[in-house]
């Protein structure tokens, strides 16, 4: 089975309505509560490019580069990245030192290359520039200058900027330097965050993508196996709209974490959602949440629960 795809802005890419999150597959249990082994890591990945989802979302952050080190294994079982498939990584700081200059980012992209075994990517990010300044960021000869020149030399068709805080990623989506708009944990069925910030970049013809619509995993798991959102702890207002919704969810008789995806998935704005996968099984039961038929007038009753919620709760 192949889905439709759609298109990434303006960039000439394609995607189909979700993209497999890489995150899980390397191995995080500080940010999700559970190991993933090698195996299971890459037989997912080899999975993800199989599968009906044609795109996979990394980064060189992700278990300090075991995430892309087991889809470079993957995309070496499967004989190379297929040609429909939109593969995209980010690069960022040094995770040991925070060094977040120009020359950082031209030793992330190299190791972000040889993990993978490639040697261009379709879609690249500049990943959490929230651990920098914007001025230091946009600097001559700084990171948004190496990512605008690897773009310019065809390491990445494409280029994004991928982080969570919306004041900060705004500032960048307005220099009308990138191509595509990666938000997280700010655009799901309690947090309305982005809203603001998916109508900008949108505005600017570029595309965009949401990722963590699953809030680190409350909202498919459910307040009674976490009280995490946006890894760390949820204040009690947002638990008690979570555990609200989750009545509403049940009531209607629709999987919290398939209301989750389609809340995103649904959004005309949004050419793609990531949803995280550490098991292969896992990307059947995400097209399967897409593909559910959910009543809009549950989308309604969620949107004004949400909307009784004070502005500063979560992450912004």
């Amino acid at each position: 089975m192949r889905w439709t795809t759609r298109a990434l802005g303006t960039t000439g890419l394609s995607v189909t309505p979700l993209m497999v999150g890489g995150a899980p597959l390397g191995s995080m249990p500080s940010n999700f509560g559970y190991d993933v082994s090698v195996e299971d890591g890459v037989a997912t990945a080899r999975a993800a490019l199989t599968g009906p989802i044609r795109g996979i979302d990394t980064s060189c952050a992700y278990s300090r580069g075991e995430s892309e080190r087991r889809i470079g294994m993957a995309i070496a079982e499967v004989g190379g990245v297929p040609g429909d498939y939109l593969l995209a990584t980010k690069i960022t700081r040094d995770l040991d030192t925070g060094d977040f200059s120009g020359e950082q980012m031209r030793k992330a992209i190299a190791g972000s290359l040889a993990r993978l075994g490639v040697d261009r990517v379709p879609l690249l990010y500049l990943h959490d520039p929230e651990n920098t300044t914007f001025e230091a960021a946009t600097a001559p000869g700084g990171p948004v200058d190496v990512l605008r020149e690897l773009k310019d030399t065809g390491v990445a068709q494409a280029i994004g900027v991928a982080g969570g805080d919306t004041a900060t990623i705004m500032e960048y989506v307005r220099t009308g330097y990138f191509d595509v708009l990666l938000t997280h944990n700010r655009w799901t069925l309690v947090n309305r965050t982005a809203d603001r910030l998916i109508d900008a970049a949108v505005e600017r013809g570029m595309g965009v993508v949401n990722a963590a619509v699953f809030g680190g995993g409350i909202l498919a798991t459910g307040s009674s196996a976490s009280s995490r959102y946006g890894y760390r702890e949820a204040p009690e207002e947002l638990l008690d709209a979570i555990r609200e919704v989750e009545a509403l969810c049940k009531e209607a008789d629709v999987p919290l974490a398939a209301a989750a995806v389609q809340f995103s998935a649904r959004d005309p704005r949004i050419a793609s959602t990531v949803v995280g996968v550490s098991r292969p099984s896992r990307i059947a039961e995400s097209v399967a949440a897409v593909e559910l038929d959910i009543p809009a007038e549950l989308f309604d009753t969620v949107d004004r629960v949400v909307a009784g919620l004070p502005a500063d709760l979560g992450p912004h």
